[in-house]
């Protein structure tokens, strides 16, 4: 087995390959800059430089591998960029698949995203679309469906973190009502590197989550229990949290872009079965926990 791994520089993409590595696994890594990939190389990574938005370069970083995983995306960034990098770039990555007889496509999506709020912002119209072209393809597949991912030296807890630790009053966006289930990096990573051979998880979506649900007042509040600290919550409303955040989005470290203001108030982001646990069985790390490593 060859996997395939796009955007193995990524947030997640490192702790993937270190789980099919410890698998052994043979991993290729798509990668537009093979100096920033020293650290997977490292782990044994055969580096293919392309770029998913290069359908030739795809071809022949496809070649000859028996899987791939899909993790590209991005967060920020016109329609047309969202289009060209994540709905576009799928299908080139779908096509070349194709073309080399991969036996499976696994996709990082992620929850949230679905037929109605694919209008809602243009991140779940490209995460939609992307799902759509690996379902559509006659490729077998597996799609995965994260909540909120928390892990070390990046992603959004760290930034909870700060807030906390730093601030004596905590701001949340909205009521602080909607719910999430945080799921470590590790966990999600394990997910995928086990779905690859599993007859059971062939053409099925899976919506992951971690072992505890919160709201966002009780995430805050369990970042402030374990970091010893005692904290006020101040709600801001949501309108205007995306003023604010149309003003500053574009700013080097900005926290946050009004679209993601416009996820967070768009309801609840918990899986909405047990496929998952059912299927893979696995033992994910308490949010507690979560939060004490990467404290």
């Amino acid at each position: 087995m060859t996997v395939l791994v796009t955007g193995a520089t990524g947030f997640v993409g490192p702790r993937i390959v270190h789980a099919l590595r410890a698998r052994g696994r043979d991993v290729r890594a798509l990668v537009r800059s093979p100096d920033r990939a020293r650290p997977i190389a490292g782990l044994g990574v055969e580096l293919a430089t392309g770029d998913v938005t290069d359908a030739d370069s795809l071809q022949a970083a496809v070649a000859g591998c028996s899987h791939v995983i899909h993790l590209v995306a991005i967060l920020q960034g016109s329609p047309s960029d969202f289009d060209r990098i994540m709905t576009q770039g799928t299908k080139n990555l779908v096509a070349a698949a194709q073309t080399h007889g991969v036996e499976r496509f696994v996709l990082m999506s992620a929850l949230g995203t679905s037929s109605e709020t694919k209008d809602l912002v243009p991140y779940y119209a490209a995460k939609w679309a992307m799902e759509q072209a690996v379902v559509t393809s006659g490729l077998e597949h597996t799609i995965f469906r994260p909540s909120f991912v928390f892990g070390r030296g990046g992603g959004a807890l760290a930034t909870f973190v700060k807030q906390v630790r730093y601030s004596p009053v905590v701001t949340v966006i909205g009521s602080g009502a909607e719910r999430s289930a945080p799921i470590w990096l590790d966990d999600v990573a394990e997910y995928f590197a086990v779905s690859l051979e599993r007859p059971d998880a062939a053409n099925r979506m899976f919506e992951l989550g971690g072992p505890d649900t919160v709201t966002w007042d009780e995430l805050y509040l369990t970042i402030a229990k374990v970091l010893g600290k005692h904290r006020r919550l101040l709600h801001i409303p949501a309108g205007v949290a995306r003023t604010g955040a149309r003003l500053t989005q574009w700013v080097p470290g900005a926290p946050l872009t009004a679209d993601q203001v416009t996820m967070i108030v768009a309801g609840d982001n918990v899986p909405s079965n047990t496929d998952a646990a059912d299927t893979f069985k696995l033992s994910l790390l308490p949010l507690e926990d979560q939060i004490r490593r990467a404290a």
